[in-house]
């Protein structure tokens, strides 16, 4: 694949094939799925018909041409600038984690959402900070150069739709898009908090596991809010740091390779945590800081749970070990439940930020392979809490109930 010179082999919207030679070719997704895209785009323009919204009327077409030629900056364009919109469709190929030999390769999927107005009035004025908060990162200026898009939007949906990859495997909670870097830079993103989802696996998973695993004495500090502001921030966090190597090797993106998403999202765990921090010592957050540091304990060990081979699996357990390792939490040898050091688990926040940033500007592949060899895995330990959880019943994940027959449609 390396050697092949090939247009578009590279690019997230082209499917790799051998021709009838047996030579390596690249295929763009609308000709390779003509048939679905172009069912899919008519659908689109009959949403776009029905829309009273100017602003989602405008974005529904301009989406619908998009899945046609795969370019979807236009589309990109106007769904940023949709702000008056109660229903959003969120529809095309996006992620990349299921390409897991480069991760350049996008996988369609399509959300429906219904946005909360009032959330997300609430949340808009986070996205203001962003600037500010970029400047007081803990690594050196040249790995926090960049300037985040001022655009940047926070907004709160229920989800009632879920189809294609955000619906395979672990059910997404919160949404930061688009991806495209340069869309970023322009225009930031918009970071989706699904509330409905995220308060289901609250209740029925993130609780239990708690009662299971944590220090009777903290688990007080167990909150939805700290849980809704955890996920939150950690969309917020996508947009801090550098898109761009500080040493010409390209985009972060290019110079990781397979490696670039479990780091990401390592990037945003880690600098969500200390943004709510920033903000909490400014009065920006409500809240005893104690219960954001302990509900993102709790949650590793629910996100851990969906394996370590993922993007997010890969960065769960990177911080797990990294913040056991630098004495965050410790576990009760009698009793087998662990408790929080909020100090150290301070430090080590810190400390995995600026590992993480200086890894990212560098565009250091071999320090990002071995910390991954290193840290990416499920120790002994672990896997006999994880297996206490599995016996007690408690589900890994939801399963959604939905579409046209649960409608009654």
């Amino acid at each position: 694949f390396e050697e092949a010179d090939l247009e578009g082999k590279t690019s997230l919207y082209t499917m790799i094939d051998r021709d009838e030679d047996g030579n390596l070719i690249a295929i763009p997704y609308h000709e390779y799925f003509a048939e679905e895209v172009q069912k899919a785009s008519d659908l689109m323009k009959e949403a776009a018909e029905l829309a009273e919204n100017e602003e989602l009327k405008n974005y529904l077409n301009l989406r619908a041409d998009a899945l046609l030629t795969d370019d979807y900056y236009a589309s990109d364009i106007a769904w940023m600038d949709m702000k008056t919109n109660q229903i959003d469709l969120i529809a095309g190929p996006i992620e990349n984690y299921e390409d897991q030999l480069f991760a350049y390769k996008t996988a369609h999927e399509a959300y429906v959402l219904i946005k909360d107005m009032e959330w997300s009035e609430r949340l808009s004025k986070y996205a203001e900070l962003l600037p500010e908060l970029q400047k007081g990162l803990p690594v050196a200026d040249e790995y926090k150069a960049e300037t985040p898009g001022t655009d940047s939007q926070l907004a709160a949906f229920d989800v009632v739709y879920y189809a294609g990859d955000c619906n395979a495997g672990s059910k997404t909670i919160a949404v930061n898009l688009p991806n495209d870097e340069k869309v970023q830079l322009e225009k930031g993103t918009r970071r989706s908090q699904l509330k409905n989802a995220m308060r289901a696996k609250f209740d029925k998973i993130l609780v239990p596991i708690a009662d299971l695993l944590i220090e009777e004495s903290q688990r007080g500090y167990i909150t939805f809010d700290a849980f809704f502001a955890n996920t939150m921030f950690h969309e917020v966090a996508h947009g801090l740091g550098i898109k761009n190597t500080i040493n010409d090797k390209g985009t972060v993106r290019e110079a990781l390779k397979e490696f670039s998403s479990a780091l990401e999202e390592g990037k945003a765990d880690v600098l969500g945590l200390y943004m709510i921090t920033k903000l909490h010592e400014q009065g920006e957050v409500e809240g005893d800081l104690k219960e954001y540091y302990t509900t993102f304990m709790a949650s590793i060990f629910r996100s851990v749970r969906f394996g370590a081979s993922s993007a997010h699996g890969k960065a769960n357990m990177i911080r797990f070990n990294f913040f056991q390792e630098m004495g965050a939490f410790s576990k009760n040898a009698e009793t087998g439940l662990y408790s929080i050091n909020f100090d150290k688990m301070n430090e080590a926040m810190n400390a995995l930020s600026e590992k993480i940033l200086m890894l990212q500007g560098d565009g250091d592949y071999e320090g990002v392979k071995a910390l991954v060899d290193e840290k990416a895995m499920i120790g002994e330990e672990l896997k006999m809490d994880l297996y206490k959880l599995s016996q007690a019943g408690i589900p890994v994940d939801i399963v959604f109930e939905q579409g046209v027959e649960v409608l009654g449609l």
